[in-house]
């Protein structure tokens, strides 16, 4: 995994890591450990889904979404817990990657808009491995190069 050069940002325990569009997967690992020291649940909401309150309407058992002013405090608790991780991409994230990001409003959402911007969708990286895979098998020596 390469490390930017010249990396000028320090080492703070108090901010995350940031992003400016180089050196993703670097950013990967230290986001991750970042959530991961700062508050492991945060990790599950962006890994798994945010929790989004709902309610029952009448007795056809159909669910629809709380209103805000419907939130008890355990809902009020998960619904921050998101917003805490949004933030946290968004504060580590540069301007032309804001853009990217911009519409999301989750932060799986903005997770998966980075991974797939990034690393692309898991056909592009079984692509890039085929492609790397037959380069490698077809390389050989040339007539006029000396080992």
């Amino acid at each position: 995994m390469d490390a930017p050069p010249n990396f000028e940002e320090g080492q703070s325990t108090y901010r995350p890591p940031r992003f400016n569009g180089l050196y993703y997967r670097w950013l990967k690992t230290r986001t991750h450990d970042f959530i991961m020291a700062d508050d492991s649940e945060l990790w599950d909401i962006i890994c798994d889904s945010p929790h989004v309150p709902m309610k029952k309407l009448g007795q056809a058992g159909q669910t629809v979404p709380k209103d805000k002013k419907e939130y008890s405090d355990p809902n009020k608790k998960a619904v921050e817990k998101n917003y805490r991780a949004k933030k946290i991409f968004v504060c580590c994230i540069g301007p032309d990657e804001y853009n990217r990001i911009s519409a999301c409003d989750y932060s799986k959402e903005i997770w998966e808009a980075l991974q797939i911007a990034h690393e692309g969708t898991t056909q592009v990286k079984q692509s890039k491995i085929d492609m790397l895979t037959t380069k490698y098998e077809l390389f050989r020596m040339k007539n006029d190069e000396s080992i």
